[in-house]
């Protein structure tokens, strides 16, 4: 069958895991035809790469169509389409477009999807990738109120983001950005919802390319999600409702959703009593609170759930308790031959004391380049170490348009009570965070352009006993790095 080919390399996914590691996988062997398989037309592809220092990367993430890779790559074949099945056994994979892969090494790098807090309701919208980036911009546009649920980095932007509407934001924690953040910057941040924001000159960073494509948030026929957002998606997007002076955004502190009323179910309800207050509106929220809002639509931005489900049948694949393919630390699955790279895979190896694995741009980034060297390496029989990344846990991005770095333990994750903290703050300017567990340094937070990241790193890295220092440790009366050079 014509349809049928041979294949050393076959990788499924077009966002950043499986972008990089295929184009490392390309550059390597020069020889072979490797087959990147993407359910959108577009791909992501990282520029703009800077080390920062030893284990800090920055980068900016485009948008490209496919063909931008093959350009640069002549043996990399990108194929637009779905996965049918999986054979792991049988090492095949089928397209949904018919194409049948015997392939000799596979590495899966779907991504993950959002967690809907309700599937097929009109009223609620999740925001994973372009499409419904641009679906959100235009209900935006026609929008008084909105209701946002979750505390991940996309509800952080996006709150901050929005203009001319008002937003209620409802998270189930004590504080904002729980994930990232302690009470303390979260106080540090909060401010900023309320400042008017700064005028954004800055071009986009980030190239875009339309697709064209028809029905916004689902790609074709079988509701196949793109690859997920940038770090700046909404960047270059005009993030603005219809009131003229909205009165901002609201938080709603430690609760959920209860159940979401279309106008309809709410005006037939027995909540119906307070009418009056509440207006008119196409949707209402319940939360767990007992507080009811009535809102154009809702923004479910309640994190994501690893995408495995096109792999599972008829396979032997174990799954981590999170639902992604549990991988060694070789990026290995279970199933002979077959890797996996990004959100849709759970570090299943005994992680380093500071590294802990989030489902951040930074390690799709990483892992999907390891990933291509473990399987380069299998191919060629050649031994590999676990790669220095994964050392210690290190992340850049920006929220309410502060540079944000997390290091180590940042959160204390995991040390108990055995562990102190010294902060500094100084407000609208910057917030310094360090964990210290028996007088050293095993996590940081950095808001602000404080330049210590690359000093918090060493001691982190070289865990230099600091009990002698104590708070002079964060006196920004003196210059620290002259002590740790």
């Amino acid at each position: 069958m014509a349809s049928d080919k041979q294949v050393t390399f076959v990788i499924v996914g077009g966002g950043i895991a499986g972008v990089t590691c295929a184009e490392q996988i390309a550059s390597q062997f020069v020889s072979d035809e490797v087959y990147l398989l993407t359910a959108s037309p577009l791909v992501k592809t990282v520029t703009n790469f800077k080390q920062v220092s030893k284990t800090l990367e920055e980068f900016d993430i485009e948008d490209q169509p496919s063909s931008v890779l093959e350009e640069k790559y002549p043996n990399l074949k990108v194929l637009q389409s779905a996965v049918k099945l999986l054979r792991a056994k049988e090492h095949l994979l089928q397209a949904e477009n018919g194409q049948t892969f015997h392939y000799k090494k596979l590495c899966i790098c779907s991504g993950a999807r959002p967690k809907l807090l309700t599937q097929d309701n009109p009223h609620v919208l999740g925001i994973r990738d372009t499409d419904s980036a641009q679906e959100f911009q235009k209900r935006l546009s026609k929008a008084k109120r909105i209701v946002v649920i979750g505390n991940g980095g996309i509800a952080l932007e996006l709150v901050y983001e929005v203009e001319g509407c008002e937003v209620i934001w409802a998270i189930k924690d004590k504080a904002i950005g729980n994930t990232f953040f302690d009470a303390g910057a979260a106080q540090f941040l909060i401010p900023s919802l309320e400042a008017d924001k700064k005028e954004r000159a800055l071009p986009c960073k980030r190239a875009r390319y339309t697709t064209g494509k028809t029905g916004a948030g689902h790609s074709g026929a079988s509701g196949e999600l793109g690859s997920a957002l940038g770090p700046d998606w909404h960047e270059g997007i005009e993030l603005r409702g219809t009131v003229q002076n909205s009165s901002g955004v609201h938080v709603e502190y430690e609760c959920e959703v209860d159940k979401i009323y279309t106008q309809q179910e709410f005006l037939q309800s027995q909540l119906n009593t307070n009418k009056s207050e509440l207006g008119l509106w196409p949707a209402y929220v319940q939360l767990t609170n007992g507080k009811i809002y009535g809102c154009d639509f809702v923004v479910s931005a309640t994190g994501v759930v690893p995408n495995t489900d096109p792999f599972l049948s008829g396979n032997n694949f174990e799954l981590a308790g999170d639902h992604g393919l549990r991988v060694d630390d070789h990026m290995r699955t279970s199933e002979q031959d077959v890797y996996a790279a990004g959100d849709v895979c759970t570090a299943g190896w005994e992680p380093s004391a500071l590294w802990q694995q989030m489902r951040l741009w930074t390690q799709a980034r990483q892992m999907g380049w390891y990933a291509a060297r473990c399987m380069a390496a299998d191919v060629l029989e050649e031994p590999i170490e676990l790669d220095f990344c994964f050392e210690l846990f290190s992340h850049i991005t920006k929220f309410f348009s502060y540079k944000v770095v997390l290091l180590g333990k940042f959160n204390a994750q995991g040390l108990g009570q055995d562990h102190e903290l010294l902060v500094r703050c100084t407000k609208g300017q910057e917030y310094v965070k360090v964990v210290l567990t028996g007088g050293r340094m095993v996590g940081a937070v950095l808001i602000g352009e404080t330049d210590l990241e690359e000093t918090f790193e060493n001691l982190i890295l070289n865990q230099m006993d600091l009990s002698r220092y104590g708070e002079e440790l964060l006196n920004p009366n003196i210059d620290i790095e002259d002590y740790f050079d």
